[in-house]
């Protein structure tokens, strides 16, 4: 009952969020800065840690479209939070609104011109990837979406090709992909039979190279300038250390996995800026701010770095946030949201990182520096 009240008064601050967004917008306006955004549009492709409703569409049990999912935000979205994702603080800091998703009935007309959201939780790299929770889209399959988009949605806003091609080249990509690819398939032997077909290194080397294959799809629809985020340290997300019995820290075997993916990728930015004319692709590195911010939570005003706000079980990552659960109330001291995903205040710290001018935790450039080329 607690909670479901809850729900109607975060229903309720929906209308006061709107009222103070509105007056941030007058002030900067008083203020005489600059509003035009950086980029005309932004295209947004990975899982669920930046899904904002796509899932809410599909048959699957891998969605976040109940409360407490978005109890800051003013009611659920969808988004696996409990308010904003590192991309909705992004666009914001590129001039932009927050990106709808594909899926939305309301993402037709002029909504989709300054981009669209495709991520989908559950999805990753490889088709298989997720699917125990039913439908998802994979990377493969948004990439489809967005071949939609340039082929129906934006050609009737554009009085050529050229000025389309423009438009786009003139966008940002981001792509946010791959850590399903481990927790949810290399991760899962009794699931899925990647483990035991290849080494940790062969397993990233095939990731990388079907990544490589898709980015370079991305590229020949119209892409130009795009965002690759490393994976976070998924040995410290509380799923993964709820399954150890020892209270050492972060599950090194799992982060020693991720590390082989990123130090590819890394490789993947370099290679792909100098084979594809025109491209510029920037490396993000969330890796190393969250394993900061997890062996060092009080420099980053947290208290709790190793549990769920909202979860069950050890660490909270036996179960994740189930609907109508009662979450933390100190929600800005914690690190983790749910089993798997961090909280907006963390969200808010990795987009500081790197959608600004003076971010430093993106290669070879900033996201703010990529949207003004």
């Amino acid at each position: 009952m607690e909670m479901e009240k809850a729900c109607l008064r975060a229903s309720a601050s929906f209308f006061s969020i709107l009222s103070i967004l509105l007056i941030m917008k007058l002030s900067v306006l008083a203020h005489g800065q600059a509003t035009a955004p950086l980029t005309p549009a932004m295209f947004i492709f990975g899982d669920s840690l930046i899904d904002n409703g796509n899932n809410n569409f599909l048959p699957t049990t891998a969605r976040a479209n109940y409360c407490p999912y978005g109890i800051d935000f003013g009611f659920p979205t969808g988004r696996f939070c409990n308010g904003l994702t590192v991309v909705d603080y992004g666009a914001r800091s590129l001039g932009l609104p927050l990106i709808p998703p594909f899926l939305s009935p309301h993402s037709k007309g002029r909504n989709v011109l300054t981009g669209l959201n495709y991520a989908s939780a559950a999805a990753g790299i490889l088709d298989e990837t997720g699917q125990h929770y039913g439908a998802r889209i994979s990377f493969n399959g948004q990439i489809s979406q967005f071949a939609i988009t340039i082929s129906q949605q934006l050609p009737p806003f554009f009085g050529s090709s050229s000025e389309l091609t423009n438009y786009l080249a003139k966008s940002v990509f981001l792509i946010n992909i791959g850590s399903n690819d481990y927790i949810n398939n290399y991760l899962m032997p009794r699931r899925y039979i990647s483990s035991h077909v290849y080494s940790a290194e062969t397993y990233a080397d095939l990731l990388i190279s079907k990544l490589s294959n898709q980015l370079s799809k991305l590229y020949w629809l119209g892409a130009r300038k795009m965002v690759l985020v490393g994976i976070a340290p998924l040995g410290c997300i509380p799923s993964q250390l709820s399954m150890v019995s020892s209270n050492n820290g972060c599950v090194e075997q799992v982060n020693n996995l991720v590390t082989l993916f990123n130090s590819r990728l890394i490789q993947l930015t370099s290679t792909l800026n100098a084979s594809l004319p025109g491209s510029f692709f920037v490396y993000q590195n969330t890796y190393d701010i969250f394993s900061n911010m997890v062996t060092d939570p009080l420099k980053y005003g947290f208290t709790v770095p190793n549990s769920a706000c909202c979860g069950n079980g050890r660490n909270g990552g036996d179960l994740t946030c189930l609907p109508l659960e009662q979450p933390c109330k100190n929600r800005d001291q914690y690190i983790f949201w749910d089993s798997f995903h961090p909280t907006q205040a963390v969200n808010a710290i990795i987009a500081e990182s790197c959608y600004t001018e003076s971010g430093t935790e993106c290669y070879p450039i900033s996201i703010y520096q990529l949207a003004q080329l």
